[in-house]
């Protein structure tokens, strides 16, 4: 006991002594030179690193770029938020610019600790005030916030090399976990601004409701897309291993109104990626398109919908452009005024583009892209387009058929089991075509009369699948009849043609033969 009161008693004058210390050192440091207060600082610093164990970290704000906050910061921070922040006594609860939950994370100048492999690690989360109350367009000047990280010294390799990856990694996910996904469409770049944050891209919240549950596929092929989904999504390693940049390239070809947008906004709610659609009309050229492929971020899916209508990217296309220009040769062969200039507002971007820009050395710029095509005439796209490589999966939508009904009815009226209508409409599906959306249509009950009796709205479909296979049939019939027509208007023309083609004959042998009885009537009234 008394040892102990001893230690404790010198430990007390150890802490007086060191009061004194900072007391008198507070009193004279304004009348000591800049230099000589400089040395003294850093010798006090080098002689406190002999007495104390602990090192520190300090994690600020804004780092190098002033414009941006520091990515392990904000990672620092949420994963504060999540693993720590029931141990702090002090809170601070905000709703983040892109977040869906409300965020509760460690206040300025709280303490707390956080164990990892057995070793006990403080944080303090400070903020130093600016010196003087100026107004600073730079956001990372006004107040500076910084984590700092304090540890044993024998810890310093575990720290850096293992806790702090640690913490990067864990605190990324809680962010993804918890922030609001978004819908991007691309600025005119008239619009753009190099003072501006995110100019390129506008954006709305993604909240489109739509699931692979939800969506009216079939089962098969729906396991078949969320297989290859999940494997491109944990396959980071195995890209870098083969040597391709981290994305995925799907071509969603079929008809109208078949589910081409839905599967899209089904794959981005499976993944949890943000969507950018890209409107290529928009888009003055290639230039223009890297530069809006380098302002998107990872564990997104970027979209162009109706690829087969944005742009002219198909030779064939370009051939005919020329041909019907060809008709207008003589205007444009005609002198133009100086002040009536040819006006060009179409884009400028090329297939070799948008080809760079899918599997290009700026596609690997970033990763975790997905890259989807949407296109109703998928026989109208260059094949150097949507070849293996590029559109790496083709998944065709068609036309309504039984499996996907179930899913639909299942959404729509809650009807699990089979009903006693199915047989019919099965029958029905398999011998008419119609698209998802309209079978949908069908199936909602809009009125009074509808909601309480689902056999209503079966029977409606019934009806309509009846009346669209009539339809059909009306439509073939057409068809073969205008076929037959253009055949047999193809007929006679080549008949009249030719007919006239041997009058032609017939005159030009006539005529030939009259000039020939001509010359030889003319020989024999000659003289001898």
């Amino acid at each position: 006991m008394a040892a102990a009161a001893m230690m404790v008693e010198r430990w007390a004058g150890l802490g007086s002594v060191v009061a004194s210390v900072l007391f008198l050192w507070s009193m004279v440091q304004n009348h000591i030179p800049p230099t000589l207060r400089l040395y003294l600082t850093a010798w006090a610093s080098k002689l406190s690193s002999y007495i104390n164990p602990y090192l520190q970290i300090t994690i600020s704000e804004y780092g190098a770029e002033r414009f941006q906050r520091s990515d392990l910061f904000l990672a620092a921070e949420a994963y504060l938020s999540d693993a720590c922040a029931r141990r702090a006594r002090r809170l601070r609860a905000e709703l983040g610019k892109d977040s869906k939950t409300l965020q509760v994370s460690v206040d300025d100048h709280e303490e707390v600790t956080d164990e990892f492999s057995g070793t006990t690690i403080w944080w303090y989360a400070s903020k130093r005030q600016p010196k003087a109350s100026v107004i600073n367009f730079y956001p990372g000047q006004d107040e500076k916030r910084f984590y700092r990280v304090v540890f044993h010294r024998r810890h310093r390799d575990l720290v850096v090399d293992t806790y702090l990856p640690f913490v990067l990694g864990e605190g990324r996910a809680v962010t993804v976990k918890n922030r609001q996904r978004r819908l991007f469409t691309n600025n005119a770049s008239s619009s753009w601004s190099p003072y501006r944050a995110k100019s390129v891209w506008s954006h709305v919240p993604f909240e489109h409701p739509a699931t692979f549950d939800t969506l009216a596929m079939d089962p098969d092929q729906k396991e078949a897309i969320l297989d290859d989904l999940t494997a491109f999504q944990e396959s980071k390693e195995y890209y870098a291993k083969v040597g391709k940049a981290w994305k995925r390239g799907y071509l969603l070809y079929g008809p109208p109104g078949t589910g081409k947008s839905t599967m899209i906004a089904a794959m981005a709610n499976f993944l949890d990626y943000d969507v950018y659609d890209l409107e290529l009309t928009a888009v003055k050229n290639n230039t223009e398109l890297r530069k809006l492929f380098i302002e998107t971020t990872g564990k997104s899916i970027i979209v162009i919908e109706d690829i087969d209508c944005s742009v002219d990217l198909t030779g064939k296309r370009r051939k005919t452009k020329k041909a019907s220009g060809d008709k207008d040769s003589d205007d444009n062969d005609k002198p133009k005024l100086p002040m009536e200039p040819e006006k060009d507002d179409a884009t400028k971007v090329t297939l070799s583009g948008l080809l760079n820009f899918i599997d290009g050395l700026w596609s690997a710029c970033g990763g975790e892209r997905i890259i989807i095509f949407t296109t109703n005439h998928k026989e109208k796209l260059d094949p150097a387009l949507i070849r293996r490589g590029r559109m790496d999966k083709h998944i065709e939508m068609s036309y309504c058929r039984f499996e996907g009904f179930k899913v639909l009815a299942n959404n729509y009226l809650d009807v699990v089991v089979e009903h006693e209508l199915f047989g019919e409409i099965r029958r029905l599906l398999e011998e008419t075509d119609m698209s998802p959306a309209d079978v949908a249509e069908n199936l909602m009950p809009m009125s009074k009369k509808k909601k309480r009796d689902p056999n209503v709205c079966l029977l409606g479909l019934i009806e309509a699948l009846k009346k669209a296979k009539e339809d059909a049939a009306v439509a073939k019939a057409k068809e073969e009849e205008d076929a037959k027509e253009a055949e047999a208007k193809k007929a006679k023309e080549k008949e009249e043609a030719e007919a006239k083609e041997s009058k032609e004959k017939d005159e030009v042998k006539d005529k030939t033969s009259e000039e020939t009885n001509g010359e030889i009537k003319q020989a024999d009234k000659s003289p001898e």
